[in-house]
């Protein structure tokens, strides 16, 4: 049996889009059979959870059990005992790459532009004109391959949890439509007095409702409320959140991870809206039933991988000229909404 690790502690989005990648390495192996294991960050384990081609998913702490360097040795201690083959590494960090040398793998690979790259046996080209999925499947070559769907695993326990959310607050027949007003960095953040503008448009429609989704850090956000708007910001797991999407018709969102859990089912309709970040960054939604909002305006886009805590130009178009008459009008269109 092929024994495999793959390592990527990146942000959320990028665990959700390596999916494609575990099935592919679990289809090659197919008929020899293979065990894959995967090392990425707490909250990438979580959205993991259930995934039936994963033997075992190992948390990496690293601000709090694995910190430093001696939690990193430790850790990358315990993957040496267990033997593995090969080790794929996406994540192009210098820690990264040397959790990968301390697993003792005989074939370790990883991108030709990353950190520590002379710890590795193998590079492959980290080809920028491609989405971000489209490079990760390069790490495996395999004919014929085309189950490149995200997928996601909600438990029996995230289903049932949503279901007295539908039961509590009325939503059996309704329509919904998801909104995520969050991200890690404020360049990437639609203003939140257009998200309020837009909520107030939304709410007058009788036979939708809208979900507000988000972590801890958009719980304190002043949203605008209505008894057609259910909050459900900070009360919801990652897993929660993917099972809303399937139940769900759009979702408005910011470039953060909500694009890559609403990429996993078919039927939901994405409104991205992309300011510091662009589409030809390789992470734009992996779904053909979606949009991207952007101005096309600016030579200043993008002004960074990840976006940033300031616009570096100080106006702040990029977000501030997408105004919130373009988003409903979006959604008015996509749900045939009556003026």
């Amino acid at each position: 049996m092929k024994k495999i690790l793959i390592i990527h502690t990146a942000f959320i989005g990028d665990i959700i889009l390596s999916t494609p990648l575990i099935k592919k390495i679990k289809a090659k192996y197919i008929d020899e059979g293979s065990s894959i294991t995967y090392v990425t960050t707490p909250a990438g384990a979580s959205v993991l959870k259930n995934n039936p081609d994963l033997d075992e998913i190992i948390a990496y702490d690293k601000r709090g059990t694995h910190k430093g360097f001696k939690g990193l040795y430790l850790l990358g201690k315990r993957l040496n005992y267990k033997g593995f083959d090969e080790v794929i590494i996406p994540h192009r960090y210098l820690r990264s790459s040397i959790l990968g040398r301390l697993t003792g793998a005989p074939i370790r690979i990883g991108y030709d532009n990353a950190s520590g790259g002379f710890l590795l046996t193998k590079k492959i080209p980290y080809d920028r004109s491609k989405h971000e999925v489209e490079k990760l499947l390069s790490f495996i070559e395999l004919d014929n391959f085309t189950n490149k769907k995200l997928s996601l695993y909600p438990s029996e326990i995230d289903k049932k949890k949503i279901d007295e959310i539908w039961e509590k607050n009325n939503l059996e027949g309704k329509k919904i439509i998801l909104v995520a007003p969050g991200s890690k960095w404020f360049t990437k953040k639609w203003p939140i007095e257009y998200f309020n503008e837009l909520l107030k448009k939304l709410a007058k429609k009788s036979e939708y409702r809208i979900v507000l989704i988000g972590g801890q850090e958009e719980s304190m956000l002043n949203m605008y409320t209505d008894k057609n708007i259910i909050n459900l910001m900070g009360k919801t797991s990652l897993l929660d959140v993917a099972e809303l999407c399937n139940r769900s018709e759009i979702i408005v969102t910011n470039d953060s991870s909500p694009i890559h859990i609403a990429s996993a089912f078919e039927k939901l309709h994405i409104v991205a809206i992309f300011g510091a970040t662009t589409k030809e960054l390789g992470f734009f939604p992996w779904s053909k039933n979606s949009e991207v909002l952007e101005n096309n305006n600016l030579d200043c886009r993008p002004c960074g991988l990840h976006g940033g805590d300031k616009c570096p130009k100080g106006h702040f178009k990029c977000m501030l000229d997408i105004k919130p008459e373009i988003v409903y009008e979006k959604i008015q269109n996509y749900l045939n909404l009556k003026p």
